[in-house]
């Protein structure tokens, strides 16, 4: 299980979902996707999970990290790397400095 420290209710947590959700859709029309598209390919049922992370109102699990990168033709580590600059900002200076 994963757990994460980010207040969920504060103003930045959310913008920083919004900023990682604008990012995510970036990457999923550069990859040719449609939100249905991309759902399947990471073994969502439903697109409007797609639909919600893009929004901000959701993140990805981390266990799925891989297949998201996968199916938006993306290095893993790459993809990783720049979600953990919203999801996980702390690790993420820690690792790589602001």
């Amino acid at each position: 299980m994963y757990a994460h420290s980010q207040d969920l209710k504060s103003e930045r947590t959310q913008q920083l979902r919004r900023e990682a959700g604008k990012w995510l859709a970036e990457m999923r029309q550069s990859a040719g996707l449609s939100q249905r598209e991309l759902a399947t390919a990471v073994g969502s049922d439903f697109y409007t999970f797609i639909s919600q992370i893009e929004n901000g109102k959701g993140r990805i699990p981390p266990d799925k990290y891989r297949l998201w990168a996968k199916a938006l033709n993306m290095d893993t580590r790459d993809f990783v790397k720049n979600v953990l600059k919203f999801y996980d900002p702390a690790t993420y200076d820690i690792l790589f400095g602001s």
